[in-house]
């Protein structure tokens, strides 16, 4: 069933004239009749009574008429809805991203909130190395990562340079030193990340290029218990410094360079290139700049 077809009957049922409506929806009047004359045949019902003089609706009629109301009121709701959409007053936005570029995307999201509060933003916590998969399958629209997957099929978007940050208690033997040598680092108590990325593998190596003791009895699942363990100096720990900076600044943590250990890796924002993105993946775009 074509949706003009029951315009053309809802034209014809509120005008109650085949040539007032031919007028309104700039057709003919044959043209009216035919399309009338097709949702009929469609139906198998009869929906005009044409016996008299006046224009009467037969009880199927006024069925249809009832529902061809409603698929209008719909088909406004509809055009409604994609006109929010494209001024972005309404929408949804979902983006995947791991514990550490969360923190990168928070006054990005706060801005975007600002511009377009109508829009409903959802990050969903994934591990990295998923996030490309996620993406192509289409459960997410953008994705937020620290390396470039190498594939045609997604574009990839260097949107901020982030550090590895060796960190301290304020009251640890280290807290009021500017350097470090790996080498001191022997005896000192690690709290680690037991998740696997680039940055864990970095220390690693170095540690035993350097041939220095890396002690990891402590291993933990979030970025946040090992930021309270470092405080109060329960270890030291390696961590993303946007993950860090705010207690660097506050005081609760220090910052103490390590001469041979600098690493900056390329948070990354990825989006499908042969997928068109929504409206509101647009303007997030647009917001990075």
């Amino acid at each position: 069933m074509e949706l003009y077809s029951l315009q053309v009957f809802l034209t014809v049922a509120t005008e109650k004239s085949f040539s007032r409506a031919a007028e309104k929806l700039l057709r003919t009047q044959p043209a009216i009749s035919l399309s009338l004359q097709r949702l009929e045949l469609e139906l198998g019902e009869k929906l005009i009574d044409r016996s008299g003089k006046d224009l009467i609706l037969t009880d199927a009629g006024r069925t249809v008429l009832d529902y061809a109301r409603r698929f209008q009121s719909l088909h406004q709701e509809l055009d409604n809805a994609l006109a929010e959409l494209r001024d972005n007053s309404a929408g949804r936005l979902v983006i995947g991203a791991n514990e550490s570029t969360i923190l990168y995307l928070l006054r990005h999201i706060e801005r975007y909130r600002q511009l377009y509060p109508k829009i409903k933003v959802q990050v969903r916590r994934s591990f990295s190395s998923k996030i490309p998969n996620e993406l192509l399958d289409g459960n997410l629209e953008l994705g937020v990562v620290s390396y470039d997957p190498g594939d045609e099929r997604l574009k990839s978007r260097a949107i901020y340079t982030d550090a590895l940050a060796f960190v301290v208690s304020p009251v640890h033997r280290l807290a009021q030193r500017k350097t470090v040598s790996i080498t001191e680092l022997g005896t000192e108590i690690f709290i680690a990340h037991n998740v696997v990325s680039p940055y864990r593998e970095v220390v690693l190596r170095e540690f035993q290029r350097y041939k220095v003791p890396l002690c990891m009895d402590v291993e933990m699942p979030t970025i946040e218990t090992i930021r309270k363990l470092v405080q109060n100096n329960a270890g030291v720990a390696f961590l993303p410094r946007m993950c860090v900076e705010q207690e660097i600044e506050q005081g609760v943590l220090c910052e103490v360079r390590v001469k041979e250990i600098h690493v900056e890796r390329k948070i990354r924002l990825l989006y499908p290139t042969r997928r068109a993105l929504s409206h509101a993946a647009r303007a997030f775009l647009e917001l990075l700049g």
